[in-house]
């Protein structure tokens, strides 16, 4: 069972980079009837997302974003023993990105640079990945950063996928300090590995001409084998059946009750979903921060994005933050953290 418990290290600093392009649903009108689109929005509590331009990748959002954290908290380049990078939109099949970002930030050599690729769910799975090699001895800073261009694969005649996703990076820096015990309850479903899948470009489906021919699917949408389908339904029964119980385990582990999160940032897939287990869970409203009306579904960097975004100026020292990512795999992450020293810098522009 992956349940994880952590010793002397954390999370020092956080920053986030998202595009400066501002794409509002209200503009769905081509893809989904206009009396229908303000209902759309009001469901999925997405306004507008933001998408990058052709040129940008999510290794240029993230490299923005830890230029940032580093500026800001006076970190020499060669402090940094590792750097994660969490993406499921990679530069390149080979080379890895981290190698990439690690030239670009100036790091020394010496760093050792690996790419994670996970679901919604990859930060929390990416973070306990950054508190396992800061806790090993010779390494003293993690450097984690997790991008997403969504964007470049969904359809935009996809009128169930398209409103959702918009993109966006973070940069996370783990160390060693005085820090309380962190816990990770990590978890995996792979007979339902279908829910959300790009089925063509890999290995088991490589690319053809007819990999790039739109046809329609169902309900009318639109896409071709190298856009990624979800399957809503089949995730939002997954997600249903297993988050609050993730919640509940962490809370019952850490000797708790849930009067005792300060903050509980869920991964933003839509609003009606999050509400639906913060009333489950008969959890304060108040204390569940939201950003998914302003950037969408960010998929594996929005629970970082939310605390970035929403809790700079508000998270304190002491504050027990309690985080939970679920999707693609299928897989979810629950993870119960104390901040502390914790500087988060504003969100920037690219």
């Amino acid at each position: 069972m992956a349940t994880i418990k952590y010793y002397g290290v954390g999370i020092k600093a956080m920053s986030a980079c998202v595009p400066a392009k501002v794409f509002s649903n209200r503009d769905l009108g081509y893809l989904i009837p206009e009396e229908e689109i303000e209902k759309t929005i009001q469901n999925i509590g997405i306004e507008e997302r933001r998408i990058a331009d052709d040129d940008c990748t999510a290794s240029d959002l993230c490299y923005k974003a830890a230029k940032k954290l580093m500026e800001d908290n006076d970190i020499d380049p060669n402090s940094i023993d590792v750097l994660l990078f969490m993406s499921q939109t990679s530069d390149y099949r080979i080379p890895a990105t981290s190698p990439i970002l690690q030239h670009k930030l100036g790091l020394s050599k010496d760093t050792c640079c690996i790419d994670l690729t996970l679901g919604c769910s990859g930060f929390v799975f990416a973070l306990s990945t950054a508190f396992a090699y800061a806790s090993m001895e010779g390494v003293n800073r993690v450097l984690l950063l997790d991008g997403e261009t969504f964007s470049k694969i969904v359809n935009k005649k996809d009128k169930v996928d398209w409103p959702l996703y918009g993109d966006g990076a973070t940069a996370t820096l783990v160390e060693k300090g005085d820090f309380e015990d962190s816990i990770f309850i990590l978890r995996s479903d792979g007979a339902g590995a279908g829910s959300v899948m790009i089925p063509g470009g890999g290995m088991r489906n490589l690319v053809k001409a007819e990999s790039l021919v739109e046809t329609e699917r169902e309900e009318g949408n639109i896409r071709n084998d190298l856009d990624v389908y979800m399957d809503g339904m089949e995730v939002f029964n997954f997600a249903m059946s297993v988050v609050p119980k993730s919640i509940k385990e962490m809370v019952k582990m850490t000797e708790t009750t849930l009067d005792d999160i300060d903050w509980l940032v869920f991964h933003q897939a839509n609003k009606f979903m999050t509400d639906f287990f913060a009333k489950r869970l008969k959890f304060n409203m108040d204390k569940v921060p939201y950003c998914i009306q302003k950037y969408g579904n960010t998929s594996s960097t929005s629970v970082a994005l939310t605390i970035v975004s929403e809790l700079e100026g508000k998270l304190k020292d002491g504050d027990r933050v309690v985080m939970c990512g679920f999707g693609a795999g299928l897989s979810w992450g629950t993870a119960r953290v104390v901040f502390k020293g914790c500087k988060i810098s504003p969100v920037i522009e690219y």
